[in-house]
């Protein structure tokens, strides 16, 4: 059963467009069905807490945009946990905003805050992280983030560097960090994999309320001050009036930069449940299921001859037959088709516009 002081925060105001034609704009990658799974992403990320959250206790902090779009998607959490940012300012304001709304609400809240677009292909262990993980800062002051055990030299992603030698005296799967670091080249990225201590920073952090409020108030004094200053608003008609103003005052920062690199009590719970941030036609085609030819077939009816390495995304034909064709995309949607090399795929937003 759900603990009634878990709670989970999901970032969705993205306007991630690089599965075009799929994603837009006006409807980003987490509000579509990347998977050919009958979920969209927002979906199966709130699926995967099933069990450790309730559906009362799941906030969702996106744009007034896309808010429509995550009641459509997600009808069981309350249409006032959908927390609406007037414009973008990265992850700190986000963050700072959902956890003083769910102070007001439950000054015992211990969080999990996870991004809307991310895959994971073994939930059950996810769980059992996750799980493990807010039974940690459930009792204790940490800031716990989730660090994915590297398969390949990424330079897509950030490193974190974390100290082995002796785990947290509550948890044995937990350790301290040491460092974080920006994406690397590739040769950088290649001395990280060889070594048993870095791990991707999947953006999933753990904590308790307590922990992350107070952390604000010490090393982001200003943006504080604002959501504190808000409290008798919230949950009331005035509420998003009052946002409104104040939200554009806040500094555009990640959480990473704001408060990861200056906090001391960091620490870092490696996991392998199978993570995709899913950024690019070419992340799906690696965490797919492939064929014998490395080919992957997302759609009803695709008929492959004589073709290899490719990704065929086609969920609305009836019928795609697709011959001689060796390291290529091929997604459609509505009335547009992508024909594009997957070696080539940063070049899609230039061919779309």
């Amino acid at each position: 059963m759900a603990n009634n002081s878990n709670h989970l925060v999901i970032m969705a105001g993205g306007i991630g467009s690089r599965f075009w034609p799929m994603s837009t704009p006006e409807k980003p990658k987490q509000f579509i069905d990347v998977l050919g799974c009958g979920r969209t992403l927002i979906q199966l990320t709130a699926d995967r807490f099933e069990g450790i959250c309730p559906p009362e206790n799941i906030w969702v902090v996106t744009s007034e945009q896309y808010a429509d779009l995550v009641k459509e998607q997600l009808p069981n959490i309350p249409e006032g946990n959908i927390l609406r940012e007037p414009c973008r300012r990265n992850t700190a304001p986000c963050i700072a905003y959902v956890s003083w709304r769910i102070k007001a609400r439950d000054p015992k809240a211990n969080m999990v805050v996870t991004p809307s677009d991310h895959i994971v292909m073994n939930v059950k262990e996810f769980q059992r992280v996750i799980t493990s993980a807010m039974d940690f800062t459930s009792g204790s002051d940490a800031i716990l983030t989730l660090g994915m055990k590297p398969t390949r030299p990424e330079t897509g992603y950030g490193y974190i560097e974390s100290d082995l030698s002796a785990s947290s005296a509550r948890n044995k799967e937990i350790f301290r960090v040491d460092a974080f670091k920006e994406k690397p080249d590739l040769q950088t990225a290649e001395k990280y994999v060889k070594k048993s201590n870095f791990f991707w920073n999947a953006g999933i952090f753990v904590w308790n309320i307590r922990t992350i409020v107070n952390a604000l108030r010490i090393y982001q004094p200003e943006m504080s001050q604002i959501f504190e200053n808000l409290l008798p608003y919230y949950n009331t008609p005035q509420e998003q009036e009052k946002i409104n103003e104040e939200f554009p005052k806040c500094e555009n920062i990640s959480v990473d930069y704001a408060i990861l690199e200056k906090a001391e009590e960091i620490f870092v719970f490696p996991a392998n449940f199978g993570w995709s941030d899913l950024g690019t036609w070419g992340s799906l085609h690696g965490q797919s299921k492939q064929d014998l030819n490395k080919n992957v077939c997302i759609g009803n009816d695709i008929r492959l001859f004589e073709t290899k390495n490719c990704l065929i995304h086609a969920t609305q034909e009836k019928k795609v037959v697709v011959q001689g064709l060796d390291g290529y995309i091929v997604a459609e949607k509505d009335d547009t088709l992508l024909i594009c090399k997957l070696s080539e795929e940063q070049r899609i937003k230039q061919f779309s516009e």
